[in-house]
């Protein structure tokens, strides 16, 4: 005989079921999980979380590319009618539950628990490289204590007064960069030894990580209160000196015009989705992770309007930020460029000029742009190329990531007065920001697993430092020379379509599995209220087929285009596209079918259990009450371990019966 799993039983339920375990069966439960101690702590982990470096150095770039306002608009969209959806049900799954991914999914489904070992493994992919990404933050803060910036200018060679050639071929930021910072190779297949100073800030980067998170929650929550705090001050201090600047609106106004053509155009859709994917944290397992410590009656459907709201809004706020100072840096270039060529012009004798290139401050420039294009660009001068100085076509050069952060952005602000103090407070910035999304990372990997292991929840401090040590040392081949090649390697195609195939399934075995109906009685119980049953059409339509579609558009692309990389030539110092060699094309490919196996492998492991005709063993999860100063509401019968080997228990009076459960 087979039954479905009840919905949660209400509260008044339960004192006649905790009476009717004890009486059926003795149930030990472990020392109290773990709590937010308010509600603060909670809201900044979350919005830390979701907040990251894709806020400053993604949104912004995309903007540009993608149509500016037209962009914002189509975000906004798919904010509201998939994001906000989908992080509300991570939110309330975490909260009514009151596990990790392993043990929410397991819940659902025993047959589904690979869902959550899957998150697991891409969140350790995404620790990796990312706590690289913090350290070199940390080596650029450290440089910026120096007055002059090492990045302002060109060294020499030796003791003469003649530039580094790679240097004065590129920029002094650039140089900096992939020389001085990175030390990069010219492609992937050349390794090159480890670079120690970036090393060290990798070793500096963990140890703040180990030490954030040695007592989980109660630690990390404390650091939250800074790291998650400070990158607003930072944004608003750039805004506030930004839009004073000298080209700030030109900037600002080429982000926002708005070019509605590009919705039609099916790879900006992906992009718009990917976007709103990643700045929520979807599938990481994270968001459960920590609102799997509320108390059950938090209302978490708030929370998902909060959270994604703040996130949207800093998004906006750092675009605000990068484009006026981006539009400065492109106007003092623009200015630089005419005044070159103006001074080459003003030292030849040709007649008829049609501008007084004596005079460089009078002439703008849209009066050079003008005289450019009518008679410039037919001046010729022996060894010298008149250019157009365009400072539309300086502000389309795009850039984002480490190019935006650490060259960039990094270059306008050597422009600055006292450009060491604003150059402190950006990488400061970075730093809490890349901080604060991964202690919800590594939230990711160690609450699931210490809810699930009784072996690694009774070693809490020693699994942490373990797994930060593990960090580092395979952590280690991003430090190599060519390591910064491996880092976008993991950022593009580690946890991309992984991710994606996981929100698939969990929305799937929610509404589909579970049943959405049912799912929403038991919200509708947690929060004592009802939840719009728009919800419903959402998780069962809108959402899966959103993200299939997104599936389908980033596999196609995969298909259609050989992935390629950006590579740094010493000889030419210059970027060039380079596509992958057969091996890390090989490496890609087993990051995506490692980080996506356990999925099929939870499934088929369940099924053998079914055929053998033993419960699943995999587990030693318990529920565990939150030790908070609020009523704890989560019913003890939830987590009885019986219902690990896919069984049901009803409460017959006073004694429990046991049913076995065919789920799928």
């Amino acid at each position: 005989m087979t039954s479905e799993k009840p919905p949660l039983p209400a509260d008044d339920q339960r004192d006649e079921a905790e009476v009717g375990l004890e009486v059926e069966q003795e149930v030990v439960l472990e020392t109290a999980r773990d709590g937010w101690d308010n509600k603060v702590e909670y809201f900044l982990a979350q919005v830390g979380f979701s907040v990251g470096l894709g806020n400053v150095w993604r949104f912004p770039y995309l903007c540009h590319q993608n149509g500016g306002g037209a962009f914002i608009l189509l975000y906004v969209v798919l904010m509201v009618l998939v994001g906000v959806p989908l992080f509300f049900l991570e939110l309330a799954a975490g909260q009514s539950i009151r596990q990790g991914s392993i043990g929410v999914w397991r819940h659902i489904s025993p047959k589904l628990v690979g869902i959550g070992y899957s998150s697991c493994v891409v969140c350790f992919f995404v620790a990796l490289y990312y706590n690289v990404i913090i350290g070199w933050s940390i080596f650029y803060l450290g440089n910026s204590f120096r007055y002059s910036l090492p990045w302002e200018d060109c060294p020499t060679e030796g003791n003469s007064t003649v530039k580094v050639k790679e240097c004065d071929a590129s920029s002094p930021t650039a140089y900096f960069w992939y020389r001085k910072a990175l030390d990069i190779t010219d492609s992937i297949d050349e390794t090159g030894e480890f670079n120690p100073i970036i090393t060290g800030c990798l070793l500096a980067a963990w140890v703040i990580v180990c030490l954030a998170m040695y007592k989980g929650i109660k630690s990390t929550g404390k650091v939250m209160y800074f790291s998650s705090v400070f990158p607003y001050v930072v944004l608003l201090c750039f805004l506030i000196r930004g839009v004073t600047l000298d080209g700030a609106s030109e900037g600002i106004k080429f982000m926002f015009y708005p070019r509605l053509e590009i919705w039609a155009d099916v790879q900006v859709w992906r992009q718009a989705a990917t976007q709103v994917f990643f700045a929520l944290g979807l599938g990481f397992g994270s968001v459960i992770a920590y609102s799997s410590y509320n108390p059950r009656n938090n209302n978490c459907h708030r929370d998902a309007f909060t959270v994604s709201g703040v996130n949207f809004m800093t998004s906006v706020l750092a675009t605000l930020v990068v484009f006026a100072v981006l539009g400065f840096r492109a106007k003092t270039i623009a200015t630089e460029c005419v005044k070159r060529n103006l001074d080459a012009i003003s030292n030849t004798s040709l007649p008829d000029l049609f501008i007084n290139a004596s005079d460089v401050k009078s002439i703008t420039l849209n009066g050079y742009e003008k005289w450019y294009r009518s008679h410039g660009q037919h001046l010729k001068i022996p060894d010298y190329n008149i250019t157009a100085c365009s400072l539309e076509d300086e502000l389309k050069q795009g850039v984002e990531g480490t190019g935006l952060a650490f060259i960039a952005f990094t270059e306008a602000m050597t422009l600055f007065p006292g450009s060491p103090f604003w150059s402190v407070l950006f990488f400061l910035m970075l730093l809490n920001l890349g901080l604060s999304t991964m202690f919800g990372t590594m939230a990711g990997i160690l609450t699931p697993l210490t809810d699930t292991f009784k072996t690694l929840r009774n070693h809490k401090l020693l699994f942490t430092v373990c797994s930060c040590v593990v960090g580092f040392l395979i952590g280690l081949m991003f430090t190599q020379r060519c390591g910064n090649y491996f880092v976008t390697m993991f950022d593009d195609y580690s946890a991309t379509l992984p991710l994606i195939i996981v929100v698939i399934f969990q929305t799937i075995s929610v509404a589909w599995v579970y049943g959405a109906d049912r799912f929403l009685e038991d919200l509708k119980q947690m929060l004592n209220r009802p939840v719009p049953v728009v919800y419903k059409y959402l998780w069962k339509y809108v959402c899966p087929i959103a993200m299939l579609g997104l599936l389908g558009a980033s596999l196609l692309k995969m298909v259609l285009e050989r992935p390629t990389y950006t590579a740094w030539n010493r000889e030419k110092a210059s970027k060039e596209v380079l596509p992958y060699p057969g091996w890390a094309l090989a490496v890609l490919i087993t990051l995506i079918v490692v980080a996506f196996l356990p999925v099929p492998i939870g499934y088929l492991h369940s099924l053998l259990l079914e055929r053998l005709d033993k419960a699943p063993t995999d587990t030693e999860a318990r529920y565990e009450p939150c030790a908070t100063t609020e009523t704890d509401l989560t019913p003890l019968d939830t987590f009885h371990p019986l219902l690990e080997g896919n069984h049901d228990l009803h409460l017959q009076n006073g004694h429990i019966e046991c049913h076995e459960s065919s789920v799928l």
